[in-house]
C-alpha cells in the first residue's frame, strides 16, 4: 500500500516536534529554575537550596544532551520533508534559525564553565552570575525559533517576484506581527511547567513520606514559581487570544466554534458538533468571547463562514484549545490553593490531597505545552505559509517517509528509555540527605542553615 508522502511528513514532523517540545521545555525553563535556587541559598545562606540549584543543574545537562539530538533532528527534517518551502522561504528563516543555535552554543559555554567552578570561587554570587548567561541563552534560544513560527503565521519582510521571495529584510520577517505574543506565551508556559514539573516530583518524595526541610523548601518555592508564572501565562494566552482576532480570525473562530460574525459572542467552552455545525453539551459563557478577542463584551468578532471552505482551520482544535486553557487556570488554582494552606498555621498545606493534585499538576502542564502546540500548528492548517503556500504544496513526495517515520520513532523510543533510566540512577544512587552531609558535613541535623 502507497503511504500518502504529504501525510507522512506531517506524522513525522509531529512525532518529533511533539518530542522534541518536551526537552525543548525544559530547556528553557530549567536555567531560571536553578539561578533562582542558587540566589536564595546564597542570599539566605541556607544550604538546602544550594543543593537544589547542583541536583537540578545535574539533571538539567540529561535533557539538554536528548534536546540537542531532538533539535538536530528538526533541523533535518526541514529540508527532507519539506524541500518546497525551504526553497521558497529558507533565506528568510535563516538567521532566525542560525541565531538560534548560536544561543544554544552560548548557552552550553556557560552551563559547562557553571557545572564545574562550584565552590571556586571566594564569593559565592560570583558562580551565581555565571547562571544569568545560560538563562539569557535558554530564553534567546526559545525567541529565535519561535519568530520562525510566528512568520509562518504572520509572513513579513518580503516581497513576492514570480513565485520567489525578494527584496528579503530577515529582521523585519523575525519581527513579524505574531513575534512578540508568541515569544511571551512561550517563555511564560515554558516557566510554569517546568515549576510544575519540579513541584510535583518533590509533592511525589514527600507522599513517600521524605518530609525533609529540603522537600518543604523545595516545593515552597515551586509552587511560589507556579502562581507566578501561572497567572504570566494566563496573560500571555490574553494577549494571544486579541493578537488572532486581529492577524487570524479564522483560527480564533475554529478554536472557539464561532461560525457567525456577531457583537456580544459568547465564549463555548467544550461540548461537540452536530450534522449542521451547532453545538451540543457546550458551556457558554455570555459575550465573553467578545471580551476575550477585543476587550470588549459588545465588539464584533469574525466568525468562520466568512472564510472560504478549503482554508478554514480543522474544528477539532477547539479541544486543544479548551484543554490548554482549563489546565493553565488549573495550575493557578493549585498553586494558589496550596500557597493559603502554607499561610494558616492550623492548616496543612502537605495534606495527602493537596500533594497528589500537585503531583497531578506537572504531567498536566507538559500535556497543556502538546495541546498548545497542536492548536497553533492545526490552527494555521491548510498552510504552512499562510496566504501563499499550503502544507501539501510544501512536502516532499518521496515515496520514503514512511520508512523514516520507524526509523525516527525508534530512535526517540531509545532515547526516552535512556533519559528516564539515567536519571533514575543518577538521583536513586545519591539521595539528598546523603548529598547533604558529603558537602556540606558542617550542617548540624536539624539545622536549617
Amino acid at each position: 500500500m502507497d503511504l500518502d508522502p504529504v501525510l507522512m511528513s506531517r506524522l513525522l514532523t509531529s512525532l518529533t516536534l511533539g518530542f522534541h517540545i518536551i526537552f525543548a521545555t525544559l530547556g528553557v525553563g530549567m536555567p531560571l529554575m536553578i539561578s533562582v535556587a542558587e540566589f536564595l541559598g546564597i542570599k539566605k545562606k541556607d544550604t538546602h537550596y544550594l543543593m537544589l540549584a547542583r541536583r537540578w543543574a545535574r539533571g538539567f545537562v540529561i535533557t539538554v544532551a536528548i534536546g540537542v539530538v531532538t533539535g538536530t533532528a528538526i533541523g533535518l527534517q526541514l529540508s527532507l520533508l519539506w524541500p518546497n518551502f525551504m526553497q521558497v522561504a529558507g533565506n528568510v528563516i535563516a538567521l532566525p534559525l542560525f541565531m538560534e543555535v548560536f544561543a544554544f552554543f552560548f548557552e552550553a559555554i556557560f552551563l559547562g564553565i557553571y557545572l564545574y567552578t562550584w565552590d571556586r570561587f571566594k564569593k559565592p554570587f560570583t558562580h551565581w552570575l555565571l547562571t544569568l548567561p545560560v538563562v539569557i541563552g535558554a530564553g534567546m534560544s526559545a525567541v529565535f525559533i519561535t519568530t520562525v513560527n510566528g512568520f509562518m503565521n504572520t509572513p513579513e519582510g518580503f516581497l513576492l517576484d514570480n513565485g520567489h521571495f525578494a527584496a528579503v529584510n530577515p529582521i523585519a520577517a523575525m519581527l513579524n506581527p505574531a513575534t512578540p505574543t508568541k515569544v511571551f506565551h512561550v517563555l511564560t508556559t515554558a516557566y510554569v511547567t517546568v515549576a510544575a514539573i519540579l513541584a510535583a516530583i518533590t509533592a511525589f518524595m514527600i507522599l513517600k513520606k521524605k518530609t525533609s526541610d529540603y522537600h518543604k523548601k523545595a516545593l515552597q518555592l515551586t509552587m511560589t514559581l507556579v502562581l507566578i508564572f501561572g497567572i504570566l501565562s494566563v496573560l500571555a494566552g490574553d494577549v494571544s487570544a486579541k493578537f488572532l482576532a486581529e492577524h487570524q480570525p479564522e483560527k480564533l473562530a475554529a478554536a472557539e466554534w464561532h461560525f457567525e460574525t456577531e457583537a456580544g459572542a459568547d465564549l463555548i467552552v467544550f461540548g461537540w458538533l452536530n450534522d449542521a455545525h451547532e453545538a451540543i453539551g457546550e458551556i457558554r459563557i455570555p459575550k465573553f468571547l467578545s471580551f476575550l478577542a477585543h476587550g470588549d463584551f459588545n465588539a464584533e468578532v469574525i466568525g468562520l463562514e466568512e472564510f472560504p471552505e478549503d482554508v478554514r482551520p480543522p474544528l477539532w482544535v477547539h479541544y486543544m484549545f479548551d484543554l490548554m486553557v482549563m489546565i493553565g487556570f488549573t495550575l493557578v488554582g493549585i498553586s494558589m490553593l496550596y500557597l493559603i494552606f502554607s499561610r494558616v498555621k492550623k492548616w496543612n498545606e502537605h495534606h495527602k490531597g493537596i500533594l497528589s493534585l500537585i503531583v497531578l499538576s506537572g504531567p498536566l502542564a507538559m500535556l497543556a505545552i502538546e495541546f498548545g502546540w497542536i492548536y497553533a500548528e492545526e490552527g494555521r492548517q491548510p498552510w504552512i505559509l499562510r496566504g501563499y503556500m499550503t502544507v501539501e504544496e510544501a512536502a516532499t513526495n518521496s515515496p520514503y517517509v514512511g520508512i523514516m517515520f520507524i526509523l525516527f520513532l525508534a530512535l526517540y523510543i531509545v532515547l526516552g528509555t535512556l533519559c528516564v533510566v539515567i536519571l533514575r540512577k543518577l538521583f536513586r544512587n545519591t539521595p539528598v540527605e546523603a548529598e547533604l552531609e558529603k558537602q556540606y558535613p558542617t550542617l548540624e541535623k536539624g539545622d536549617t542553615k
